[in-house]
């Protein structure tokens, strides 16, 4: 395994696996003991950077999440899991009440709401503080200063390590870290997006927002984490669902822009090239890119989790980078 350090402050940077693992579906659709043995197998291959969220997973079963990170709980408690093991996990986007849903009655990031939120998960995940906790979707309802100072007084009690944003627009995160900068607070220091060697299109509206999407990484977002080395961009649903590699798991239409098929190309010929599969030329791409990316991976089975994790030792030639990297670039 190789590793990589999140965060800047001595007192709450870690060094984690540069393989995360996304624990979205581990106690719903991924039953308790495969995903019991999955964690088993991540932490003795050396992965140390797991990640949820507390409404995981509300869709499965009409409620409102919180089911990943009680898995989670008896994991750690079971195995006598401490902070050795870095879980990062998000708050925001909790349904309100069972059967709705974030989009439209979402818990949002009041400071009412980041306070008794936090306190929920850290019960659940049987933690006395949280790791990395992620402001998940937008609220704009709320006063950006609000959020902000909400998240550090949690840092500033002990509760919470590092903060994190996943879904947000740049200028948002911008505008949210020049705010803790100017009160001298902790500010948000990892990114996380969806991210892939395919890009997908970002000015069509979506449930999130009208404008476009801000889910999924821009060049304007990659060119804010290039200037800012102090960040940290973790990429989730980096392999696309199956995308890649699986002809029952077509690719959105998003994702069909002109570059598409010569990236596709470029992808399968490194894999001949170096004996490796589509899917960890795809990891091996994000880990060593110009932005390192921290991938996120979902995984439902020991198998699958094993071909993620012989992605960390594959090094591309710089041959072999060039070529992905220019791959469909008109």
């Amino acid at each position: 395994m190789r590793y990589r350090t999140i965060g800047t402050d001595p007192d709450t940077r870690r060094e984690v696996s540069v393989l995360s693992l996304g624990a979205m579906l581990f106690g719903t659709a991924t039953d308790e003991p495969t995903s019991m043995a999955i964690l088993d197998r991540y932490v003795e291959a050396g992965g140390t950077f797991v990640d949820t969220s507390d409404n995981y997973a509300f869709w499965m079963n009409g409620g409102q999440g919180g089911e990943s990170e009680e898995l989670l709980g008896r994991w750690r408690r079971s195995r006598g899991v401490g902070d050795e093991i870095v879980i990062a996990t998000k708050l925001g986007a909790r349904p309100l009440a069972p059967g709705t849903s974030y989009l439209d009655n979402a818990e949002g990031l009041s400071a009412k709401v980041i306070r008794e939120s936090a306190e929920r998960s850290r019960e659940r995940l049987g933690m006395d503080r949280l790791h990395v906790l992620y402001a998940h979707i937008e609220d704009n309802t709320v006063p950006l200063r609000e959020t902000v100072e909400g998240f550090a007084e949690l840092v500033a009690e002990g509760a919470v390590g590092l903060l994190g944003v996943s879904n947000h627009w740049t200028w948002r995160i911008e505008r949210a870290r020049n705010l803790a900068a100017a009160a001298g607070l902790p500010g948000y220091e990892l990114l996380q997006y969806q991210h892939s060697y395919l890009r997908r299109r970002t000015d069509r509206p979506t449930p999130l927002s009208a404008d476009g999407d801000p889910a999924a990484t821009s060049g304007d977002l990659l060119s804010y984490v290039r200037e800012n080395p102090e960040l940290t961009l973790v990429a989730y649903t980096p392999l696309l669902s199956g995308g890649y590699v699986r002809a029952d798991k077509p690719l959105d239409p998003a994702y069909g822009l002109p570059a598409k098929q010569p990236r596709l190309a470029a992808l399968a010929e490194v894999a001949g090239e170096t004996g490796a599969t589509v899917n960890q030329v795809v990891l091996s791409w994000l880990i060593g890119g110009q932005v390192p990316v921290l991938p996120l991976i979902g995984v439902s089975s020991v198998a699958q989790l094993d071909e993620a994790l012989a992605a960390v030792e594959l090094d591309l030639t710089a041959d072999q980078r060039a070529r992905l990297d220019a791959a469909g670039v008109s």
